[in-house]
């Protein structure tokens, strides 16, 4: 039976979404083929007619995680510094933290795709380029282009802020280190006084 090109889109999107959760679960090394395609509820063999290999699966699951933690999360956050706390409360929650299938892909990810191939790390610089946009948006509303490299830096103290707290068993230190998190990221921003 033929399937049409919606349904095919369809199943495709499917595919990247549920590998995407797998991905942060379980790490791209982690995450074979097989494994991908039986969480989309598919065989193996429908793998090649929507990628051409799974690095080309791993780079578009990582430029929808990245589209989705855009639209999701720092494009609903509030204008200015309101928006920027939002945007640090949340991806430094104990919920953040607790579910890294259903978070951000820096913090699962980061380590893993420095050593991914080139069309990888393409698909996560363009991704990440579009959030610190939007969060340098944020901190210089006149001129966000000024505030690149400042958004970049926030990102990776909150995604390193997350990683250690996902590594640590101590429950209540791992807690400790979300808040002193919130609290740098803040002062960061300049935003304690102002919040």
């Amino acid at each position: 039976m033929r399937y049409g090109k919606e349904h095919k889109q369809e199943t495709r999107q499917r595919i990247i979404e549920t590998a995407g959760r797998r991905l942060k679960r379980d790490g791209i090394d982690g995450s074979g083929v097989a494994t991908l395609m039986k969480d989309a509820g598919l065989t193996n063999g429908a793998f090649y007619a929507h990628f051409t290999s799974k690095d080309d699966l791993v780079a578009t699951a990582v430029a929808d995680q990245l589209h989705a933690l855009n639209e999701n999360i720092v494009a609903q956050a509030e204008p200015g510094l309101a928006g920027l706390e939002q945007i640090v409360r949340y991806y430094l929650s104990a919920q953040h933290r607790d579910n890294p299938g259903d978070g951000c892909p820096n913090a699962a990810l980061l380590d893993e795709i420095g050593r991914c191939a080139d069309a990888t790390r393409q698909a996560y610089t363009d991704g990440v380029l579009v959030l610190i946009d939007g969060i340098a948006t944020r901190m210089t509303p006149d001129d966000p282009p000024s505030a690149r490299v400042k958004a970049l830096s926030l990102l990776g103290m909150l995604a390193g802020t997350l990683q250690l707290s996902r590594a640590l068993t101590d429950r209540q230190l791992s807690d400790g280190l979300l808040e002193q998190g919130i609290h740098n990221a803040l002062a960061l921003l300049g935003a304690e006084q102002h919040i």
